[in-house]
């Protein structure tokens, strides 16, 4: 699903040059809330380096972040071993990342030609696809200028439209509230977004989905609107899945999040795909 109409380009520059990189929350989590849940997003990238680990058979991989914001991303797969670089359009996620010694390029989200000919294994997108015009040609983009031969695209997006959400809504009485423009242009599902990525050339190679945070609402905890609960629930979600880790069940933590990603629900869709052999 799509914003109708479709703001225009300056509309789009506009919004992202004087409101949304104005503000400390960009990327999806400013730095002060990825410092305060640095496990929580730790485990984040945890689970992509382990997926890319086990596609390439190998811990040494160079990797490209589109939007990397404040880079707490690439400074997790540097620890790691990974050879990182990325692009940014927000002059404090730029200035931020370089003060981390981190070789990153200032650029338009869309914008590759900064890398020139290089070429890399493993190309991100978290949370970045759902802001674009027009989704398909970055897609294609990645595919022809930054992704190597057998390499593996990243991408992670809102999982809208599912059904927590929409029982919530005719539960309630709410608005739908994840509908944004212009801030979010696309609606994905883990199907949708799939099937995207088959159409421009890709082949899925795994999926997941994150911890259905809305379930929390068919439970009573009516935390749209209200950041305070919001918070409370997150930190039951976070609770659980450290739980989960604790006590051996890792394996089936991911085994469920699988499963939800092949129901359409999860607050987010993680996946990773490859480019098939033409």
């Amino acid at each position: 699903m799509r914003a109708d109409p479709t703001p225009s380009a300056e509309e789009i520059e506009h919004y992202y040059r004087e409101e949304f990189y104005g503000t400390k929350r960009f990327n999806d989590s400013s730095l002060e809330v990825q410092r305060d849940g640095k496990d929580f997003y730790d485990g984040r990238w945890e689970v992509i380096y382990q997926q890319c680990v086990n596609f390439f058979e190998k811990k040494n991989f160079s990797l490209f972040d589109i939007g990397f914001g404040y880079a707490q991303a690439l400074l997790y797969f540097k620890e790691k071993g990974v050879v990182v670089s990325g692009l940014e359009p927000a002059t404090q996620g730029v200035t931020y990342a370089k003060d981390q010694g981190l070789d990153i390029y200032q650029a338009g989200i869309e914008d590759f030609s900064c890398v020139g000919d290089k070429r890399f294994d493993v190309v991100m997108l978290l949370n970045v696809l759902e802001h674009l015009r027009y989704p398909q040609d970055i897609l294609n983009s990645i595919k022809t200028n930054l992704l190597n031969s057998g390499g593996l695209l990243v991408i992670e997006v809102p999982n809208e439209f599912n059904d927590f959400q929409k029982i919530s809504v005719a539960e309630y009485g709410l608005d739908e509230w994840w509908v944004v423009p212009p801030h979010h242009l696309n609606y994905f599902s883990t199907s949708s977004l799939k099937n995207l990525l088959e159409m421009c050339g890709f082949e899925v190679v795994h999926a997941q989905a994150t911890f259905p945070i809305e379930m929390f609402l068919l439970m009573g905890d009516l935390y749209v609107g209200n950041q305070e609960l919001g918070r409370e629930c997150h930190l039951k979600r976070v609770k659980f899945e450290q739980n989960m880790k604790k006590h051996g069940g890792a394996q089936k933590l991911a085994q469920l999040y699988e499963a939800l990603a092949n129901l359409d629900l999860g607050r987010q869709s993680l996946i990773f795909a490859t480019p098939k052999n033409l």
